[in-house]
């Protein structure tokens, strides 16, 4: 395997609570690799260590590595806006940042690319709104604020916005979970679009999600993995009876 990301001897707590324990797995390059199992068990920790989201919470210690592309990303001296850059997070609901649609997705190509002009700067907007399968719907009120976009196209503008920063790595956070049916299905549909382009790891509670979107799945139950594989082995033949009892519905 093509390792893009791998987690070795990987240990975090909340304050005094464990939340992961001696977790080491690797996550493919390119494809979705989805991570599930029952609430509580670990699933967004593991996914916000990726970007090290999880130091957003003062009380969080981590240890042991994780490696993307096989440079530590909570090494001394590591950039972690650089590190934020380069995986982008897909949050369970959408924020749209108060400002119009086009600078929702315009606001981080000025950061990280300060040199384009206006015309460059717009045909970025363009391409990553169509890339979101949006530009069709808001091509015409772009001045219009953001906030004033359905939920679900919310979610598919912070996909827009996420993209535009140009990152190797997408996760998602349950990223359907506040969606109607129909707004799901689009997210569904661009998440496969993108996987030859992008690294993509999903957290979801939903078994029938996993099973359309996985290339690769990692079971989790208590803060560690009980089995990861091929999506297409772990559904049809899992190793582990706790993974034969949670695809049979037992938890």
């Amino acid at each position: 395997m093509d390792a893009h990301i791998s987690v070795q001897q990987l240990h975090v707590w909340y304050g005094t609570q464990a939340a992961l324990s001696a977790i080491s797995v690797d996550i493919p390059r390119h494809g979705i690799t989805v991570i599930m199992g029952p609430s509580g068990c670990g699933k967004t920790t593991l996914l916000k260590s990726f970007n090290r989201f999880l130091e957003l919470n003062d009380t969080t210690r981590v240890s042991g590595t994780v490696a993307v592309d096989g440079h530590d990303i909570y090494a001394p001296g590591v950039d972690v806006t650089a590190v934020r850059k380069r995986v982008g997070l897909l949050a369970q609901r959408p924020t749209a940042l108060p400002m119009s649609i086009f600078e929702n997705v315009a606001y981080g190509i000025r950061i990280h690319q300060p040199h384009l002009d206006k015309q460059a700067i717009a045909g970025q907007v363009q391409h990553y709104l169509e890339v979101a399968g949006l530009w069709h719907e808001v091509a015409q009120r772009l001045d219009a604020p953001a906030t004033a976009l359905s939920i679900g196209q919310q979610q598919r503008l912070c996909l827009a916005r996420g993209l535009a920063v140009e990152p190797e790595i997408i996760l998602g956070d349950e990223p359907t979970s506040a969606l109607d049916p129909i707004s799901s299905r689009h997210i569904e549909q661009k998440l496969l679009e993108l996987k030859q382009r992008y690294t993509t790891v999903i957290v979801t509670h939903t078994l029938r999600q996993a099973k359309r979107l996985a290339d690769y799945v990692i079971f989790m139950y208590l803060g560690e993995i009980v089995e990861a594989g091929p999506a297409q082995e772990l559904f049809a033949n899992p190793q582990q009876e706790r993974t034969k009892e949670y695809l049979a519905g037992v938890f």
